[in-house]
């Protein structure tokens, strides 16, 4: 289980966007929000070209004063300078919050893409690559990527600006003094090549180990009564500091390109202030400079330093933010289908992803054929499977624990492909399909649910949105959930924390009118924590709602009592008259009420017919069967 493993690297990672990609995301955001991004060019150009304006005058005032002008002429240039100083301030805070708006307004498109691309994705892809990755790029690199948008890109963006209008001035008052102020700089560009060629790798070094922790971290808490009751505690310990270990040493490499870069910068500033400083007094000396012309290139020079500096300060984020944008765009390239032909044609405008068009199931008939698979690339779990499922047809899958049955039911969900032969519905692969059209034909139902923070009636929506209440409530009624009707608020009641098949609080019930940190998942105050019994009704429930022609129900009832799960099964069959279902099952009731009885052994199909004819050959099925009943001694590894 995973829970064992010691390893604090997942199996799989996702993605990463190549350059090119981010480039061509970037360029398309910027794109579609292109009048507000001219805007803010616009005007912080302006403010630029402003502030330039008062180191000129005060060598103008300076020069006046050495040829005896007026005090007059003077104070024209005082008020000029401070117009221009409130011109500025005035052009800067409006192209600032110009900036501040687009950034807030890419930042939530980065969101909705995400998770767009996140819900696209198929489920075995995210259970190979861990859910911490996808969370961790989910919270704290869109958060990242937020950030730039909303303060470092506009900071950046306007240094830069002012940066080059000074270099400019500088080089227009005198072009010698502006090459020794740009020789000064060099000091600066070799530091910053340097930073900037090794900050992209680690910084996704950095990113990455702290996805890994991430997960570390989730899937511990996660399992935390399965770690316990088998005794995994030090293998988890082990994994977690081994996680922690690899974020402190990518946390260490990026800190020392910062402890090298920001000192350099420091000393760089102060360079080609003295270098103009001492060329300018050869000059002036020998009258070919004015000292005003020499005060104001080394005033630009000096008012050169907070831009750059702004620029420098901000260059970690953005190396940080570029990494996190590229793990975020790198979800478009996920591995939606291993077929060629199946892959994801990822758009960067838009939050979706294109698939190729395939023809619609013709009828739902389902076929197996041929199927092998492994997981991972291991040996193989399900070795030549050959089965059809009629539709209408109530099929249960039995066999030991370890026989293959979950592993066919994700097969036939799509969840998974074969790594040889075929699962088809209506003629078309299961795993081709889109996931809405694949949805409408097959549902998988298992052990494992989810109850979202949100009321009970939303909680049902998201299987039909457009679901009336009291079509709500039949369903609800159909699998034994009549308990809603006793919560404060009926359907408009809010319920706590998700469950994954367990209570992850005391096992009893909902607490019964209790609101807060209630029984089961617990909550905010205002909530109704539920156990991992009617977290499953729920799921059922939403299974009534969807009305699809196939459900797959893998131990879909295994965490409810022996009875109710017998009134669910039995209220399941009649809502459900007419579809197709395929029980894997546990409890052999299950069996018995089907139409054939598949069985399962070592990854392959043994015996295929009906409760009474299987029991009657005397094979596997009938020493179940008798085992379950207690009419012989029990088998080695049961149902």
């Amino acid at each position: 289980m995973s829970t064992g493993r010691t390893s604090a690297t997942p199996a799989h990672h996702l993605p990463v966007a190549e350059p090119s990609h981010v480039r061509r995301a970037a360029i398309e955001l910027i794109r579609r929000d292109g009048r507000a991004f001219a805007a803010a060019i616009t005007l912080n150009a302006l403010a630029a070209a402003v502030g330039l304006v008062g180191p000129w005058l005060l060598g103008r005032i300076i020069n006046t004063v050495r040829a005896g002008g007026g005090v007059s002429a003077v104070d024209r240039y005082a008020l000029v300078i401070l117009g221009c100083a409130l011109a500025q301030l005035l052009l800067a805070r409006y192209a600032r919050l110009i900036g501040h708006r687009f950034g807030e307004r890419t930042s939530a498109r980065i969101r909705e893409r995400l998770v767009g691309r996140a819900l696209a994705l198929p489920a075995s892809t995210v259970e190979r690559a861990g859910t911490g990755d996808l969370t961790t790029r989910g919270t704290t690199d869109v958060t990242a990527v937020g950030t730039s948008l909303r303060d470092a890109g506009p900071d950046v963006f306007i240094a830069g600006v002012q940066a080059l209008f000074i270099l400019g001035a500088v080089f227009v008052l005198d072009p010698l003094l502006g090459a020794c102020g740009l020789l000064g700089l060099l000091g600066i560009r070799v530091v910053t090549r340097w930073y900037l060629r090794h900050a992209g790798t680690d910084y996704l070094a950095e990113g990455e180990a702290n996805s890994v922790l991430a997960e570390v971290l989730s899937s511990t808490a996660s399992a935390a009564r399965t770690v316990e009751a088998f005794g995994l505690q030090e293998r988890r310990v082990a994994a977690s500091e081994a996680a922690i270990e690899e974020c402190l040493r990518t946390r260490n490499r990026t800190l020392f390109l910062r402890s090298v870069l920001f000192p350099a910068v420091e000393i760089g500033y102060v360079v080609p202030v003295v270098a103009i400083l001492l060329v300018g007094y050869a000059l002036t000396g020998d009258g070919l400079v004015s000292l005003g012309t020499v005060v104001a290139c080394a005033l630009y020079l000096r008012q050169l330093a907070q831009p750059l500096d702004t620029i420098l300060q901000w260059v970690e984020q953005l190396q940080s933010s570029g990494a996190s944008f590229a793990r975020i765009e790198g979800l478009a390239g996920a591995d939606t289908d291993t077929d060629s032909d199946a892959r994801t044609d990822a758009d960067p405008g838009t939050s979706r992803t294109r698939t190729p068009a395939r023809p619609a199931p013709d009828g739902d008939l389902i076929e197996v054929t041929g199927v092998r698979f492994a997981y991972d690339g291991g040996r193989d779990v399900l070795h030549g499977v050959d089965l059809t499922v009629r539709p209408g047809e109530r099929l249960a899958i039995v066999g030991r624990s370890g026989a293959g049955k979950s592993t066919l039911g994700r097969l036939l969900a799509g969840i998974d492909r074969p790594r040889t032969g075929s699962v088809t519905v209506g003629g078309v692969p299961v795993a081709a399909l889109d996931p809405v059209e694949l949805r409408r034909h097959v549902v998988l139902v298992t052990q494992e649910h989810h109850v979202f923070i949100d009321s009970v009636r939303d909680n049902l929506l998201i299987a039909a949105p457009t679901a009336t209440d009291e079509r709500i409530r039949a369903a609800l009624h159909a699998v034994g959930a009549d308990w809603v009707d006793d919560l404060p608020d009926g359907l408009d009641t809010e319920l706590g924390a998700g469950v994954l098949g367990v209570p992850a609080g005391s096992s009893g019930a909902a607490s019964e009118g209790a609101s807060g940190s209630g029984s089961g998942s617990g909550g905010a105050p205002g909530e109704i924590a539920i156990d991992g019994a009617r977290s499953q009704q729920l799921a059922l429930a939403r299974v009534v709602l969807a009305d699809p022609h196939t459900v797959i129900l893998d131990e879909a009832t295994a965490l409810l009592d022996p009875t109710t799960a017998r009134h669910a099964e039995r209220a399941l069959a009649a809502v459900l008259e007419g579809r197709t279902v395929i029980a894997i099952a546990h409890r052999l009731h299950t069996a018995r009420d089907a139409d054939r009885v598949a069985v399962m052994d070592g990854g392959l199909l043994t015996e295929l017919g009906t409760h009474e004819a299987l029991v009657s050959e005397g094979g596997a099925y009938a020493g179940l069967w008798h085992s379950w009943h207690g009419d012989t001694p029990a088998a080695p590894s049961g149902p």
